[in-house]
């Protein structure tokens, strides 16, 4: 049954669709702050930051490892990898400005390598 779910995608589906809450919880994050200051505090809680970061990397290390072990190819894996880079590293930047932009810049890039992994097994 889980060999089944691996072929059509079910972790990269599953991954796109953790990045896709990532990226509305960096906009959302970004009108509450400007709207709401004192809401704005807990979805910036660096906490927030680092579970949603250590959910996407366990996501990429199972969907798109078993996709270079299933289809061979290392292009989704090494794009998706480039994204949790960017996303890691912008954990480091300021909140707001320049660390929103590189967060969600780095989950558009997971989630395409997280795509190119789906297209691969099929």
């Amino acid at each position: 049954m889980l060999k089944s779910a691996a072929e059509k995608g079910l972790f990269d589906r599953m991954a796109i669709a953790v990045s896709g809450m990532c990226l509305v919880h960096c906009i959302a994050s970004a009108v509450f702050v400007a709207l709401l200051a004192s809401a704005g505090g807990f979805l910036l809680n660096p906490m927030i930051h680092e579970v949603g970061l250590t959910i996407a990397i366990g996501l990429g290390v199972v969907a798109l490892g078993r996709g270079v072990l299933t289809h061979g190819y290392m292009l989704p894996a090494a794009v998706g990898g480039l994204g949790l880079g960017v996303m890691a590293g912008s954990i480091t930047l300021p909140e707001g400005g320049s660390g929103t932009v590189y967060t969600i810049v780095g989950v558009l890039i997971l989630a395409l390598g997280h795509d190119l992994n789906r297209r691969a097994a099929n």
